[in-house]
């Protein structure tokens, strides 16, 4: 791809633009997108349109930009976390029948915990995360199970901070949060009352390829003064079930043989 004065390939002006939405701002105007993105005008005007004319944006009634539904198709095709998903939702599905609060999937993206799925009862209290949406690793009950069964060198470049609090439970202090973590790892599972928000609890347990590594976090947000044992038994009975699957699906090494690494 041809770079930019600055240095940037087209590759990463696009992904600048694309990045320029979020759930709270799904339709923006070109102009809105080139000054989000840090582009000049004319440059954002010209991504903009060269992306619309390829579908991976479109406009909408009020010919504003929003993501396009190309993007969307291509990005489920062979997408590992839509296997994932497949894998997960019918269990979800009797966590959340089970406990009619908040049940929520994760994977590790970016050095950050992106939530996947999430499925939520009607009276379900207090949750701020979103399909789509991210949260920094030290700071829920997902996260905790991914940074804790992370590589090593994961562990020590979040611990080396900054490491903000997101509410008042969320723990920020590197020698406790590493003692925490060596728990997790030990128990298989974490209870974070007051990490994301003062009144609920996450509850979180690690989802494996198989018998494998760790690869997402099947977790449930519970009211911070509710009892926690039903949600740790019904989520670890479903994580092992999400597990053997992902593990009767693993692809194939070279010359046919399955492979076997683990963590």
């Amino acid at each position: 791809m041809a770079n930019s004065p600055s240095g940037e390939s087209v590759t990463e002006r696009i992904v600048r633009v694309l990045e320029t939405f979020d759930a709270d701002r799904t339709v923006q105007t070109a102009t809105e997108i080139s000054r989000r993105a840090g582009l000049p005008s004319s440059t954002g005007h010209r991504m903009v349109a060269d992306l619309l004319e390829c579908g991976l944006l479109e406009r909408d009634e009020d010919q504003r930009v929003r993501l396009g539904m190309r993007l969307w198709e291509l990005a489920l095709r062979g997408s590992h976390a839509l296997r994932l998903r497949q894998a997960a939702l019918p269990l979800m599905e009797r966590v959340q029948a089970r406990l009619r609060e908040h049940t929520q999937l994760a994977v590790l993206e970016n050095d950050e915990t992106l939530f996947v799925e999430r499925l939520s009862h009607p009276h379900a209290g207090a949750n701020i995360t979103r399909i789509a949406g991210r949260l920094p690793l030290h700071a829920s009950s997902s996260g905790l199970v991914l940074l804790a069964h992370g590589p090593e060198e994961l562990r020590e470049r979040i611990l080396a901070g900054p490491l903000d609090a997101v509410a008042p439970g969320t723990e920020t202090d590197p020698a406790r949060l590493r003692r925490d973590l060596a728990r997790i790892r030990r128990e298989g599972v974490v209870v974070a009352p007051g990490s994301v928000e003062s009144v609920s609890t996450g509850v979180a347990v690690p989802i494996r390829e198989g018998r494998g590594p760790v690869i997402a976090a099947l977790s449930v947000v519970l009211p911070r003064d509710a009892p926690t044992g039903l949600a740790v038994e019904e989520l670890r009975a479903a994580a092992a079930r999400i597990s053997a699957t992902m593990g009767t699906h693993r692809p194939q090494a070279p010359g046919g043989h399955r492979d076997t690494r683990a963590s």
